[in-house]
This record gives C-alpha cells, structure tokens and sequence, in this order.
C-alpha cells in the first residue's frame, strides 16, 4: 500500500511539473484556437489587451525611443512633459485594435507578422494554411516568450506573463522589423494569403 502511495504521489509531482512547465505553451494554443474560432471571451480571459495595447503602439509608430520608460519628472522634466505630449491619444495615428481582432490575432499566430492586420476572415477551416509552432526563446518562472518565424525569417514573438501557478496571460506582441501596412479600410477587402 505505502508503494502504491508513493507511485501515485511521484506521477502527481511529475504531473504538476510538466503542467507547470508546459503552461506558456498550452496558454499559445489556446489563443490560437480562439481566435480561429472567433471567440472574444475566450480571447479576453487569455489576453491582457491594455498591456498588448501598449506594447504594439511604439512599434507601429516606427520610433524605437518610444519604447523606453518615460523619464521622471524631478529627473528630467521637459523630457516627462514632452512625453506625455506625445503619448496624448489623439496624436496616436496608429491602429493598435486592428492587430487585435481575432482575424488579426490568428494571422499573428501563424506569422504574418506585420500584414496580419490585412485578414478580416480566420483560417481555422482552410487545411492549406500553414500553422508553424511556436519556438521557446525565454522561459523564466513567471515570463516567457515564443517566436513564431514567417516564410521570410522574420519573428513574431509572444510574451506571456503568469497570473496564476498554471494561468498564463499574454502581455506583450513583439512585431517584425519594418513598416506595418495601413488595415483595410472596406469590409469587402480579402485577407492576404502570401507572406512577402
């Protein structure tokens, strides 16, 4: 009896382990999977979206310093003051929600990358699409980070953050280098199917 208490006790161990280390991932796939299915909720208890929200906008205005923590107001004050002149809403001319529809948010899981604000539709029906899996590149006890390449090299990475021993939120979307193109503005427009 004590054997079989001991033997039940290391699977549940090895089981939590694994559950434990294997999170971000599963956290991955289910983005992906809801955002196939064009399910918001499922999307919303999975993504943190002001923190997505924050961390797309310095990168679709193509200013790197933007990305830098603002500087303190007894530190530099004209820097503190001019910054939030420049994070003021109205001055934002980049669409930061038409990379987060659940079209655009599964074209990012499959590494479109920039273009991935093109799709209106999904592709959770078209067998044809290629859906790369993700590759760790930091693992860290309460952070992780996957990259999914695109046809041309280029990475889209993924930033999750714990919020529970086994939840994992996304937090952050790291772009591919370059300029975003404009999203379509007709309803009517088809989705891009090519990676340049």
């Amino acid at each position: 009896m004590r054997r079989l208490f001991a033997n039940l006790l290391l699977a549940a161990v090895v089981l939590a382990t694994v559950s434990f280390f294997a999170a971000p991932g599963v956290a991955f796939f289910a983005i992906r999977s809801a955002a196939e299915a064009g399910d918001v909720q499922g999307l919303s208890r999975l993504i943190d979206f002001s923190a997505v929200r924050q961390s797309l906008r310095p990168q679709l205005t193509g200013r790197p310093d933007a990305m830098a923590p603002a500087p303190s107001f007894l530190e530099d004050p004209i820097g503190a003051v001019r910054r939030q002149f420049e994070q003021n809403p109205i001055l934002r001319h980049p669409d930061v929600d038409a990379y987060l529809t659940p079209a655009a948010l599964s074209a990012l899981t499959r590494g479109e990358g920039r273009y991935a604000n093109q799709w209106t539709t999904t592709a959770a029906t078209d067998a044809r699409v290629d859906k790369p899996w993700p590759r760790p590149t930091f693992w860290g006890v309460n952070r992780a980070r996957f990259a999914i390449p695109d046809k041309g090299g280029s990475r889209t990475f993924f930033t999750f953050e714990r919020r529970g021993p086994f939840a994992w939120t996304l937090v952050q979307i790291g772009l591919p280098d370059g300029a975003a193109p404009p999203a379509p503005t007709s309803p009517a427009q088809t989705p891009r199917k090519d990676t340049p």
